[in-house]
């Protein structure tokens, strides 16, 4: 008899449709064709002794397998409870008519247990897209793929269970998540705040804007100045992802296997954090088994690089594309393929190799040779790619004394959802671009070209530190983030909860009209010179001198 039961393969970070024919026949034997690699085909002695141990009745036969489409590899062994399945169907052991409408997926174990998978969020996404009913999963992975509406989602612990819900014979029911509570009870919480942090006002300013247009910032400073400390408060103060974002984020660490047990929705905006020795391809992603790498895994999020001249030039070069196309393609003999990389870059770096150069009370080691070729292994392109670049001081004791609470995160993170809110507006007809650092140049004349006075400033300055038309454009962009600010300051109260609306990847709650009208005022809002002053005083490494370093 022959049956088809339905599964999936992930290619990149998207899910396609697998069909497995099974055709059972007289005899003893067992045959797998359709491109399947030593997981795949090791798989046999799996299912046979499960099927076994789960006293379905199942009797030897001739079986021969065929994983549809035959000319893409398939990977993996997930695939083993849609063949365990399709061979029981094959054999009349359960209804075959009953595989139309449900997608399975799953591992396993010679006792009949089913074991996690990766990637089952993108695979319910194409269960539901493809008009299935039902999705089959191991029991770990259920709450990852129940996120998915419209789709009865059903978490297996053994393949006895899985044959209950195929033949309507179970007791399981299907597994329902409510999205909109997830982001209501997680969106807001977090380890770190910034009222933890004792001065630096000028660098939380700098965070600020930072996360206001998503631009990329580097911190230069001796050690112990807080650099680490306030990187890691950045997800903090940015704004919480829409659905669409968090659907497509958990995608990618669903494919890459970095959800724990019982992982739902991604609720918070990743915070990737590399070690320096890290390899261009852990980096960037690849392998061969393709995965998505750091970067990707960082994508709507943040990307953290800690002694940033310590990275391997090489690693820290194959970043300069993913930072102007947020797109990495990984093309290699066998296969080619594109991993989102819309990230924030956030890196730190001492002025020296001993980390007190220009230090106000500490005397540097270093000879000015050294300081040179430390601060050089980061190279010019590279630099230009980076909106924004601080100092940062030692905190003075009489601010570490002061036990009086900093700004919170929290208030901080208002002032740059609000600033969101008009770029979300300015950008409304614009698919694709979400925030100021994703204009293009087109775009940059066309929303953030300042007044007279601004240009004449701008000018200026770009023609004493010799600043090239890339520093240029990121100068516009920061300077389009600042005057956002400022007008974000005058926007009334919104009606309704700040928090993501899973439904409809907006914020809940209706905004006023009044609120409305401000901010449609605030997109038009103009650049003006003394937003462009704050922006090129963010370009630290573009000065003739910094910490005393010529450049």
């Amino acid at each position: 008899m022959l049956t088809k039961t339905f599964s999936a393969a992930i290619i990149a970070i998207d899910a396609i449709p697998v069909t497995i024919e099974t055709m059972s026949t007289q005899g003893v034997g067992f045959t797998i064709v359709g491109l399947p690699d030593a997981a795949v085909k090791d798989g046999y002695q799996r299912i046979i002794t499960a099927l076994e141990q789960s006293k379905v009745g199942w009797k030897h036969r001739r079986i021969v397998i065929n994983l549809s489409p035959a000319d893409i590899k398939k990977e993996g062994a997930g695939f083993d409870l849609p063949m365990a399945i399709g061979m029981l169907a094959a054999n009349e052991l359960i209804p075959a008519d009953a595989l139309a409408d449900c997608m399975i997926i799953g591992e396993l174990s010679l006792d009949g247990k089913v074991l996690p998978v990766k990637g089952a969020l993108p695979i319910a996404v194409l269960a539901r897209k493809m008009g299935f009913k039902k999705l089959i999963v191991p029991v770990d992975n259920v709450t990852e793929a129940a996120v998915v509406n419209r789709l009865e989602v059903y978490g297996v612990s053994s393949l006895a269970e899985a044959v209950g819900v195929v033949s309507n014979k179970g007791e399981l029911s299907p597994t329902v998540i409510d999205t909109r509570r997830i982001f209501a009870e997680q969106a807001e919480n977090f380890d770190f705040d910034f009222s933890e942090v004792k001065g630096q006002d000028t660098v939380k300013r700098a965070f600020e804007v930072a996360c206001a247009g998503g631009h990329n910032l580097l911190m230069v400073g001796p050690p112990g100045a807080g650099k680490s400390m306030m990187a890691k408060r950045l997800p903090s103060i940015l704004p919480p992802l829409d659905m669409a974002e968090a659907l497509e984020t958990t995608k990618i660490h669903s494919v890459a296997g970095k959800l724990t047990k019982g992982s739902m929705l991604m609720t918070r905006r990743p915070f990737r954090t590399p070690h320096h020795t890290v390899s261009p391809v852990a980096l960037v992603g690849g392998g061969a088994n393709p995965m998505p790498g750091e970067i990707s895994l960082a994508h709507n999020g943040v990307l953290f690089l800690d002694e940033f001249p310590e990275f391997p030039r090489q690693v820290l070069e194959v970043m300069r594309q993913p930072i102007e196309d947020r797109v990495i393609t990984v093309s290699r003999a066998k296969y080619t393929v594109d991993y989102p990389a819309s990230f924030m870059l956030v890196a730190s770096m001492n002025p020296c190799p001993c980390g007190y150069y220009g230090h106000p009370t500490r005397r540097c080691t270093c000879m000015p040779n050294q300081v040179q070729k430390y601060m050089s292994k980061i190279s010019g392109p590279l630099m230009d790619r980076i909106d924004i670049q601080v100092e940062i001081e030692p905190v003075e004791f009489d601010d570490m004394a002061n036990r009086a609470p900093s700004e919170s995160s929290s208030e901080i993170r208002k002032r740059v959802m609000a600033a969101r809110d008009i770029q979300r507006e300015r950008f409304r007809d614009l698919p694709g671009i979400h925030c100021n650092a994703q204009m293009s140049g087109r775009q940059l004349r066309q929303f953030a070209w300042p007044d007279e006075a601004g240009l004449k400033k701008l000018k200026d300055r770009m023609t004493k530190l010799n600043m090239s038309a890339r520093a240029f454009d990121r100068i516009l962009r920061v300077a389009r983030t600042i005057a956002d600010l400022e007008s974000a300051s005058a926007l009334p109260s919104r009606s309704g909860s700040a928090a993501p609306n899973p439904a409809s990847s907006e914020a809940s709650g209706s905004p006023s009209a009044e609120y409305m009208t401000a901010l449609s005022a605030a997109v038009s809002a103009p650049v003006e010179a003394r937003h462009i002053a704050e922006a090129i005083g963010y370009r630290a490494l573009d000065r003739p001198q910094t910490f005393g370093i010529t450049y």
